[in-house]
């Protein structure tokens, strides 16, 4: 599998860069990782003893904080909702402008799914 952005090197590359003798530069050649990568190992190494890399985080609150008792009350409340009537909804009620895909991680992360009416007939539900 190949690094991705946002994603740490693997473990057993950070211990060969970390345990290779040479500059910065050379290390980072060698290696095929940037000169900073190698310069921040080294320094987390040096300054914390630890060779694991830190937790990755953006510090950024979700955009709907806040929100989320008021979300969940209102898919339970009305649970046929679409996602576009959602965000139609929290336009008009609360002032908070979001696509769908922002409503849609936010009620994973909450655990709440929205629940379609049964509008089909009864025989063609019941399949076996």
């Amino acid at each position: 599998m190949a690094w991705q952005l946002g994603q740490a090197y693997g473990q057993d590359l950070r211990d060969r860069v970390l345990h290779a003798k040479g500059s910065i530069r050379e290390v980072a050649a060698r290696f095929g990782v940037s000169k900073s990568y190698v310069a921040r190992a080294r320094s987390r190494r040096r300054r914390l003893g630890e060779d694991t890399p830190g937790v990755q985080c953006s510090h950024t609150p979700p955009k709907l904080t806040g929100l989320e008792q008021a979300l969940i009350d209102k898919v339970e409340g009305v649970n046929d909702l679409t996602l576009k009537q959602l965000c139609e909804w929290l336009q008009n009620e609360h002032g908070m402008r979001v696509g769908v895909s922002t409503l849609w991680k936010t009620l994973a992360r909450l655990g709440v799914s929205l629940k379609k009416s049964h509008s089909m007939h009864a025989s063609k539900r019941a399949r076996t």
